[in-house]
């Protein structure tokens, strides 16, 4: 997806349903006005290999390079990091919630962090919006977190935000590409029963969807849908109320019109999905809005 909004492709007939389908995204994240962005992704062995991948790797750098993925690096500005809020939430993290996480003082940010950002921010030449933090999961390399514990990091990280000291408006983006595999006999496989599915009990049944193994998803979804359990971490951080509802398009580039929100007393919460993200504002109480965007590269 990178190139296709590269080389202006977008309002192609072949590319315009999906990319017309993010503008409620773009616009619901304008009105929110996020300050930084943590965005939970996974990287395709442009910063790590098979020899060294870690769990969980948290970005704590002031700023993150564009990297290249042996087609030259794309026309992107410099993400620009938030190192205190990181710091915080690194210990939070690791003393608090006792998540062993690798710390990465550098990082090259790859598609499947940047392709999600450019689809949620629309950027100058000057720079993006926000400030980022990169969270990345491993997806890809035996053996993977479950899917419980990614939905357990994102209440940790809920909670880690609430307790940092700053005056922050925080949005996390959940990533990572619905039915999908990419190689062997099924290539181009996609599952849009399981797409909706998967939807429905993210909106309805968080827990219990957090049981699902590697396994199922696999070989229901494709190989590569292994990603959906990065959802799950985003969907954790709203595990105190509310409801996901699709606004955005799935792998299967169809357009999902439901919506859902609730409220609590002192704490407003507002969920969307469409591939994802999760709003957090400082001082107490926090409001916070999740979103999902479904995103693949």
């Amino acid at each position: 997806m990178g190139p296709v909004v590269d080389r202006g492709r977008t309002q192609e007939p072949a590319w315009k349903p999906l990319f017309d389908a993010y503008v409620p995204v773009r616009e619901w994240l304008a009105r929110l006005a996020p300050d930084v962005a943590i965005v939970v992704y996974n990287d395709h062995t442009a910063d790590f290999n098979f020899d060294k991948y870690p769990t969980f790797a948290l970005g704590v750098a002031e700023r993150y390079a564009i990297g290249d993925e042996g087609f030259g690096t794309r026309p992107l500005p410099e993400v620009v990091g938030d190192a205190e809020l990181s710091t915080h939430l690194a210990e939070a993290l690791v003393y608090e919630h006792e998540f062993d996480l690798t710390l990465c003082q550098e990082l090259a940010v790859e598609h499947g962090f940047l392709v999600p950002m450019n689809l949620c921010f629309p950027h100058a030449g000057s720079g993006w919006p926000v400030k980022a933090i990169p969270l990345q999961v491993n997806v890809i390399h035996h053996p993977l977190p479950t899917a419980r514990r990614c939905y357990r990091l994102g209440h940790a990280l809920r909670a880690a935000v609430e307790s940092y000291p700053g005056n922050s408006k925080v949005v996390v983006l959940g990533t990572g590409g619905m039915s999908h595999q990419l190689q062997g006999k099924r290539f181009g496989f996609m599952n849009e029963k399981f797409d909706q599915w998967f939807l429905d009990e993210l909106e309805r049944n968080p827990e219990g969807l957090a049981e699902i193994g590697h396994q199922q998803i696999m070989e229901e979804a494709g190989a590569e849908a292994v990603e959906l359990i990065m959802w799950l971490t985003m969907r954790g951080v709203d595990h105190v109320r509310g409801s996901v509802g699709a606004v955005s398009g799935t792998a299967c580039s169809r357009k999902c019109a439901r919506r859902s929100a609730s409220n609590l007393k002192g704490t407003k919460i507002s969920t969307a999905a469409v591939g994802s993200p999760v709003m957090m504002t400082k001082p107490q109480p926090a409001n916070i809005t999740t979103h999902i965007s479904n995103t693949r590269g």
